[in-house]
């Protein structure tokens, strides 16, 4: 049977990875309840996600964000914008892009103009407005970079990496411990070993996968 209600959950995911405003700080209790009533991310995941909350709540506000861009905004191997794991900054990237802004405005969503289509939390809101097995189809599709993003903060030390587990065990896949802890050189050549990959699968729907799109900020909203 097809599961067609929606999950907030995804929603507040994406809000936890996005840049550490004073008002997503203020919001963070609203997240939790979300994510604890829904109960779509398991016991241990929200275990974990409780812990980066009170990090972020209790963390100095400027040295969350200069932890922050350390973090997503400097090097590939962290990227929040999907497309930068698959094709950098290759032609093949903009296309891409045009297909996901094609995808959301489809499902009854525009990106506002300066808004990419690749960035996570962009998508991971998208599709807390779609019937939760398409959701999972999705992120199923993109699960190898999101275990791949997950893993390179596991390795830095980050809570932010039990978004990326919750995410996947969310959906079914495998989750940060099916992959090798890496160091050095070997987290370094991540990002090639990652852009080999193809970005989603042939699986059904995938024309909506084969466009992830997003920026910072980037908040789809009902087209007019």
């Amino acid at each position: 049977m097809k599961n067609a209600q929606p999950m907030k959950s995804f929603h507040a995911l994406g809000a936890l990875l996005s840049y550490p405003t004073p008002d997503l700080i203020r919001a963070l209790p609203d997240v939790h309840a979300v994510i604890v009533e829904e109960a779509l991310v398991d016991r241990a995941g929200r275990r974990a996600l409780r812990a980066l909350m009170h990090e972020l709540q209790s963390t100095d506000p400027l040295e969350l964000e200069e932890r922050y861009v350390a973090l997503f905004d400097r090097g590939r191997a962290t990227a929040l914008h999907l497309f930068e794991h698959v094709h950098g900054d290759s032609r093949d990237r903009g296309q891409a892009m045009v297909d996901l802004a094609g995808v959301y405005a489809a499902g009854g969503y525009e990106l506002a103009p300066r808004e990419l289509p690749d960035y996570l939390p962009a998508m991971l809101e998208y599709l807390s407005h779609r019937p939760l097995d398409e959701a999972r189809d999705m992120l199923a599709d993109c699960a190898h970079i999101l275990r791949s993003v997950g893993g390179a903060l596991r390795e830095r030390g980050s809570r932010y990496a039990c978004v990326f587990e919750s995410l996947l065990t969310a959906v079914g896949e495998p989750g940060l411990e099916s992959l090798p802890r890496t160091t050095g050189e070997a987290e370094a050549d991540m990002d090639s070993l990652w852009a080999e990959e193809p970005a989603f699968g042939p699986s059904a729907g995938n024309a909506a996968c084969s466009a992830i799109a997003s920026g910072r900020g980037c908040s789809p909203r009902p087209a007019a």
